[in-house]
């Protein structure tokens, strides 16, 4: 069994990879006034030859210009990605921008680079996304613990999301997704059938929020996450 999880999970990565070289970056190079189309439609493609249903808790604001999400793997995105209809700006890190392939997905989705080594790099965010927001009408999508966690425990937030949120005066929704580390695990390198879940939490206008909404938003997704994990348990 755990043979088959391990050639299901190259399977996945070689669907993921394919489709991304051969689809999603020649046809957002070619047709770039509709990226976003293109992109929720092939990511879409990708979760349905992965075996995923999707299922969504919640309400998604339409008015909200700041999505905060736990990450635990690239299915976030390609999650996030099939079911969204407006184009996300992505906030990833230098690193990912210069790999050979997702790199150009990366630069020409025209998503936002950061770089972690640079001390203006929360400066340069900061501009970035407010840019995104106010001049390309998108908004912006971060991960607050600034890499994939290995477990169901959230990371530490790093200050990014938060200095872009209060000094934007953005309107802020934080999602919890599960399930997708069942779908692909790219830590372990197994993969599975899974129901991965979307649960939009309320937004908030940050310029409105207490002054330790970032922390009280962390511990809100933390204890959504461990209620759908008990759920999840209990059905089993």
């Amino acid at each position: 069994m755990k043979t088959f999880a391990k050639i299901r999970f190259y399977w996945g990565a070689a669907v993921i990879s394919l489709i991304v070289a051969l689809g999603m970056i020649p046809l957002i190079y070619l047709f770039p006034r509709h990226k976003g189309t293109i992109m929720h439609t092939l990511n879409r493609t990708i979760l349905r030859l992965l075996g995923a249903r999707i299922v969504q808790k919640g309400h998604r604001d339409p008015d909200a210009n700041l999505f905060l999400f736990n990450h635990q793997g690239i299915i976030d995105i390609i999650t996030m990605e099939a079911i969204e209809n407006t184009h996300m700006g992505w906030v990833a890190k230098k690193e990912l921008f210069d790999t050979p392939i997702y790199g150009k997905l990366l630069q020409w989705g025209e998503m936002i680079c950061v770089d972690r080594e640079n001390k203006a790099g929360l400066i340069k965010l900061l501009k970035d996304a407010e840019e995104m927001v106010h001049e390309k009408h998108r908004a912006v999508a971060i991960f607050p613990e600034g890499t994939r966690a290995k477990g169901q425990k959230l990371l530490p937030f790093k200050a990014g999301a938060k200095l872009i949120a209060n000094k934007l005066n953005l309107r802020v929704q934080p999602v919890v997704i599960t399930g997708s580390k069942q779908l692909l695990n790219e830590h372990n390198r197994t993969a599975h059938s899974a129901t991965v879940n979307v649960i939009y939490l309320p937004a908030f206008e940050a310029k409105d929020a207490p002054k330790e909404w970032y922390q009280e938003v962390k511990a809100t997704m933390q204890a959504t996450i461990d209620e759908e994990q008990e759920r999840d348990g209990q059905e089993r």
